[in-house]
This record gives C-alpha cells, sequence and structure tokens, in this order.
C-alpha cells in the first residue's frame, strides 16, 4: 500500500492554494459548486460573485426571474438549466431548512442538482466536516498514482475513505484538483517534473515506458 500522507505532503508543497470564491457560506459554495460543472473555474467564480452581488442570499434568489439569472451566469456551460436549477435550490433551502443549507449528506443529495461530489463540497468547505469530493481530477489523479485502482467516481470515493486520514478530508480536494490543473494534467501530464512519480503507477507503467520506445 502507498503512503497517502507522504504523497499527499509532496502534492500540496508544489502547488497553489486552491482559491474558493466564497469561504465558510455553504449556501454559496453550494450554488458555486452546482455551477461550477462542466465549466472553468474563473467563469464559475464571477458567475457566483455577480449573483452574491445581486441577490445576496437564498432569499433573494429565490424570488430570482429565471431571464434574469440566466443573463447574469450566461458564460456558465449549461446556463439555461443551471438558471432555473438554483432558484428552484434556493426556494427550496428557503422553504425546506429555514433558509440553511442542511449540513448532512442524506439530506444535501436529496437537493435538485446535488450529488455525492457537490454535497462533498458543501460539507468539506462550508461546514469543514470530514468527506471525500470525487471529482475528475481526484478521479484521475488516485487512481492514476494507484492510491486505489477504480472504474467508477462512487468506487473511487468508497475506496479513498479507507486510505485517507480524516483529518486530510477537508483539504484532499483542493489540493488534488490544484495537482490535476497544473501537473498531473487529463492529456499531457508533466511527468517529468511531477513530486510524485517515483511512487506513481502511471509514471512507471506508461511514461517510462513511452520514453524508452522514444530512445528506440
Amino acid at each position: 500500500m502507498k503512503n497517502f500522507v507522504e504523497i499527499y505532503d509532496k502534492i500540496k508543497s508544489a502547488v497553489p492554494e486552491h482559491h474558493f470564491e466564497f469561504k465558510d457560506d455553504p449556501f454559496w459554495i453550494l450554488i458555486t459548486t452546482i455551477l461550477s460543472q462542466r465549466t472553468k473555474d474563473a467563469t464559475t467564480d464571477a458567475a457566483a460573485r455577480n449573483l452574491y452581488n445581486k441577490y445576496h442570499d437564498c432569499y433573494g434568489l429565490a424570488g430570482a426571474k429565471p431571464e434574469d439569472v440566466k443573463e447574469i451566469i450566461r458564460y456558465v456551460g449549461f446556463s439555461n438549466v443551471k438558471s432555473k436549477r438554483i432558484i428552484e435550490v434556493a426556494r427550496l433551502i428557503m422553504d425546506k431548512y429555514n433558509g440553511s443549507v442542511p449540513g448532512k449528506y442524506d439530506e444535501l443529495t436529496k437537493i435538485p442538482g446535488v450529488g455525492s461530489k457537490t454535497a462533498n463540497i458543501v460539507l468539506t468547505q462550508g461546514f469543514k466536516i470530514p468527506a471525500i469530493a470525487v471529482d475528475t481530477h481526484v478521479f484521475r489523479i488516485s487512481n492514476r498514482i494507484g492510491l486505489v485502482h477504480e472504474k467508477t467516481p462512487e468506487k473511487t470515493e468508497e475506496a479513498l475513505k479507507k486510505v485517507i486520514p480524516e483529518k486530510y478530508q477537508i483539504e484532499f480536494n483542493p489540493v488534488f484538483v490544484e495537482f490535476g490543473k497544473s501537473i498531473c494534467r487529463p492529456v499531457n501530464p508533466k511527468c517529468n517534473i511531477c513530486p510524485v512519480n517515483k511512487c506513481c503507477d502511471y509514471y512507471s507503467n506508461v511514461y517510462l515506458k513511452k520514453i524508452n520506445e522514444k530512445i528506440k
């Protein structure tokens, strides 16, 4: 079994701190995460900040017109669907939860558009509750390195729970996201400068073989 703490520490020291547009605000973290699906971080953050500046909280967003919200988030992927969805979410938070986002996984995943990843982001970043949020970066990197060997995000999440101590779980996703954006990229990962290449399955089994083939 690979040493998670050693791998995590090396990765964390090699990447910048992840930027969260909203900290310790479960509602806006929830809205931002819903908007982030298939959208770049900078675009997501700008849209969420503009929504916040206009509507301030779930009560303001719940009363918004879909066409107004769509205009504000127009550069976000699937803006037409998301504009209606986040208003629906705001109304649900207002009506069912008295304006406060629930801090439990089972309740969060009852909210329309909230799957496991989004729920776990809200728990870790909004409530500082240990959880494993598996997005595309975490899924790719965890299996590339060989921390786990799974075929789906769901199974990867379950496997990582057995590997990652709770005290690392809150910051695990942000650290791996930055690593995935800067070094362990989806295409052409920078294996030559990777701080954990010596203990990475992909480096040993794929990258070095490609290098050797080129030399031949």
